[in-house]
């Protein structure tokens, strides 16, 4: 099903190429905007910390649909560099370290909003999942240095931005449509499910799941060595 979805995609962005072929930027062009896209959701996250009121959801809705935007780019440089037969050792290792740059930009939004709004916990679990998409790319960064084809796991970059980005998208829409809402019990100290938690449940799973795809491809490699 991903596979399939990978490739509508794919599809859907081709006149998009084909008009940046005539434009004449080049791939890491490409990459570089992506690049600077993700920072304007990081600072609209960082304003939405700052500025923004706790239960105020539409800094989160405007950085979710930053970051998809900002994801979409991050195809074009591929596509574009294979439609231009242009691409080089030196494009690869560049889309590789911004996609690294652009991904702990990211989180460092995640983790100053949820701070500044005193969800502790969950800034925790952001920074955790952080680290777990950034173990999923080293790993296999270091198993392709070593000759090993490491491409497993179920939690690729990919699959990061659209999580973050759908679930951001989500707590906006949700705060919009039912208000301020909470779901308490009375033996819990904070509220078992509210607005954001639309947010913060997804990176709750990010965080186990992106570090069970490092250690899948750890135990790939060792099956593969």
């Amino acid at each position: 099903m991903w596979s399939n979805l990978k490739v509508n995609a794919y599809k859907a962005i081709t006149p998009i190429v084909r008009m940046l072929n005539h434009t004449g930027i080049t791939p890491n062009g490409i990459t570089t905007i992506g690049l600077g896209i993700t920072l304007v959701s990081t600072v609209v996250l960082i304003a939405g910390g700052e500025v923004g009121n706790r239960g105020d959801f539409r800094y989160v809705f405007w950085f979710g649909a930053i970051t998809l935007f900002a994801g979409v780019f991050d195809m074009l440089d591929g596509q574009l560099a294979r439609v231009t037969n242009n691409s080089t050792k030196f494009g690869a290792l560049y889309d590789s370290v911004l996609d690294r740059y652009s991904e702990m930009f990211m989180f460092l939004g995640i983790c100053y909003y949820l701070v500044a709004h005193h969800y502790f916990l969950s800034s925790l679990t952001a920074f955790i999942a952080m680290i777990g998409s950034i173990m999923v790319s080293y790993v296999r960064a270091r198993a392709e240095a070593l000759e090993v084809e490491c491409t497993v796991g179920i939690m690729q970059r990919p699959e990061r931005v659209l999580t973050i980005g759908i679930a951001a998208l989500l707590t906006g829409i949700v705060s919009f449509v039912f208000g301020d809402f909470k779901f308490s019990v009375s033996w819990l100290p904070f509220p078992l499910f509210e607005n954001i938690s639309v947010f913060t449940i997804p990176i709750f799973f990010l965080a186990i799941l992106t570090n069970f795809t490092a250690f899948q491809r750890i135990k790939h490699c060792n099956n593969n060595m």
